[in-house]
């Protein structure tokens, strides 16, 4: 079965190619592309009339699979939080994570599984055998492993099977019982603050770790200029140091919160917009390696509470793409920077052989009107969650058509 794209602005963050032409899809893999192909006689052809064709993006943090609103975003794989109803810390929940993924549904699911034990920061888990079993990384997804010796002996024993240790980074202690960013909005709303400081204070104590095991680490969901400094600190002394944000944190700052609005509430919090403008910048220069979702469904129940009890977090695969355009329309970050940020860098980190348009690779193809203006409205989302701060935000960037393994798994209606 042959499948000719035509007409595309071909994107491929992985060789800098960008140009308009041509892609063949045999049997679910890439064949060819390039401005002048051969037409198959069996081939059936799509026009793209001039849209972004690029690899499908590779989302490297949610806590739900959601297998409709995945490819409506563009994704063709999501990486799955070990925080599910039955915690992933076994190679038994990790099996049957890629068998039911491999069965059926839209997109490619990988799980991470639990750094330590029941996340609770004080036994490592059985990090090898998970990665035999299929998981592509190691993470107490929201809690950071606080122990600096539990640290040194996870990334150790990390260093044997080059497996990647994925931190959160927020100093517990520091961070206490905190529900927004410690600065004048919080305190005028009377809500106890997280300081940036609990942000840097664990990159720089994990970075050292790193440092002296030789061992990878990814630092999750960077939130603050410190935090960003912090990173681009190590980095420059030759840490095996990534990290990455989510595009909420590019558009958002600390006074979406006006209003106690919990549909704002995220983890870690918005913070200040000068801490908003550092995150784009890091963005632009490639200290921040990869953008994220952090897609986590909520139901009304638990985010319309006091903004202290309320849940965290915010649905994230459909609003993915027009926000992290938002600092390319803007003129403060370039196209092929973002592009690379959701395929190859993830892919990269992962080991995964998806990101790239490559010749004999998965035909995994997300194609797009970077320019495409709409208002984002929950009730067309395709999400069962409703919990998004973006609603009739008006934005741009549209996914057309979500190819994975050379079958449409989404296709929209413009």
């Amino acid at each position: 079965m042959n499948k000719l794209f035509v007409n595309a602005r071909i994107i491929d963050p992985a060789t800098d190619y960008d140009s308009l032409g041509s892609l063949l899809v045999t049997d679910g893999k890439i064949a060819a592309y390039g401005e002048t192909l051969e037409t198959p006689d069996d081939a059936e052809t799509i026009d793209c009339g001039g849209k972004i064709l690029c690899p499908g993006f590779v989302d490297m943090r949610a806590h739900a699979v959601d297998p409709v609103a995945a490819p409506a975003g563009g994704i063709t794989t999501v990486i799955l939080q070990p925080d599910q109803k039955t915690m992933i810390e076994t190679d038994a929940v990790v099996e049957r994570i890629r068998r039911r993924a491999e069965d059926g549904g839209s997109s490619r699911v990988y799980p991470m599984g639990a750094a330590t034990q029941g996340m609770d920061g004080t036994q490592i888990a059985e990090i090898g055998q998970m990665q035999q079993s299929g998981a592509v990384g190691f993470t107490d997804c929201r809690k950071a492993v606080a122990s600096a010796q539990v640290m040194r002996r996870l990334l150790e024993y990390a260093g044997y099977f080059d497996a990647l240790i994925v931190q959160y980074p927020e100093e517990p202690s520091l961070a206490g019982h905190g529900v927004a960013h410690e600065g004048e909005i919080a305190t005028r709303l009377g809500l106890v603050g997280i300081p940036a400081a609990a942000e840097a204070i664990q990159i720089e104590r994990d970075a050292r770790l790193a440092e002296i095991t030789i061992s990878r680490i990814h630092f999750s969901m960077i939130s603050s200029a410190e935090g960003i400094e912090a990173v681009r600190a190590a980095k420059k002394r030759g840490a095996k140091v990534t990290c990455s944000t989510a595009p909420h944190y590019l558009v958002l700052n600390d006074n979406a919160m006006e209003g106690y609005r919990t549909f704002a509430k995220v983890m870690p919090p918005l913070r200040a917009e000068s801490d908003r403008l550092a995150l784009v910048a890091g963005v632009a220069d490639g200290t921040i390696d990869t953008l994220v979702s952090d897609h986590d469904p909520r139901s009304a129940d638990v985010k319309r509470l006091p903004f202290a009890q309320a849940a965290h977090g915010i649905i994230g695969f459909e609003t993915l793409l027009p926000l992290a355009l938002a600092p390319v329309h803007a003129g403060k970050v370039d196209l092929t920077t973002v592009l690379r940020a959701l395929t190859i860098a993830p892919a990269a980190l992962l080991g995964l052989e998806g990101g790239t348009l490559k010749t004999g690779k998965a035909a995994d193809i997300v194609i797009f009107d970077p320019d495409r203006p709409w208002r984002i409205d929950v009730e067309k989302l395709h999400s069962g969650a409703k919990n998004t701060p973006f609603d009739t935000l008006p934005v741009q960037g549209k996914v057309w058509q979500t190819i994975v393994g050379g079958e449409t798994q989404f296709a929209g209606d413009f």
